[in-house]
């Protein structure tokens, strides 16, 4: 049985089971994931949407020329084509309330967090939020530290 997480007053705790957050060794078979992963999570969000809200072109560094995103179905690879979708939005003004987000590891790549996060948009001067929802696969590397591998949007409406 594997280990269901709990926050703890310091740090992760595993309960439940053998905990597999821990790395990867010779004798313990246990799958290699990031022990930080919360962390790196909750920075990336708080860099990647206050980045969105306040310069739309300053994401270009956290994609790659593998970067993958899907924005309302349509698909985007590499870092220009991606970024030349996000700074062509049909809108002026932007702000993201993020109202949930959630945080893995990823089993057997120690370099890599997912990412999904749900909220508010607010376009221009609109008073009526959007809801979103977005997931993001981080990879090590890159200037921030982590880059995005994939990113997939998507409003909630309907």
């Amino acid at each position: 049985q594997n280990c269901w997480l709990k926050p703890g007053p310091a740090s992760t705790r595993c309960v439940g089971g053998p905990c597999l957050l821990r790395q990867a060794s010779d004798d313990g078979g246990k799958m290699a994931m990031n022990p930080q992963f919360a962390q790196v999570g909750q920075q990336f969000c708080q860099h990647f949407y206050q980045t969105f809200d306040t310069n739309r072109a300053g994401l270009g560094n956290l994609y790659g020329a593998s970067s993958l995103l899907t924005f309302e179905g349509e698909q985007f690879q590499g870092s220009g084509p991606i970024l030349t979708k996000l700074t062509t939005l049909p809108f002026t003004k932007v702000q993201h309330q993020i109202v949930k987000a959630d945080y893995q590891p990823v089993p057997g790549s120690p370099d890599a967090v997912l990412v999904f996060v749900t909220g508010n948009l607010l376009v221009d001067d609109n008073a009526n939020p959007l809801k979103f929802a977005q997931t993001f696969l981080l990879n090590k590397g890159g200037a921030a530290g982590f880059f995005v591998q994939n990113d997939m949007f998507r409003l909630n409406i309907g």
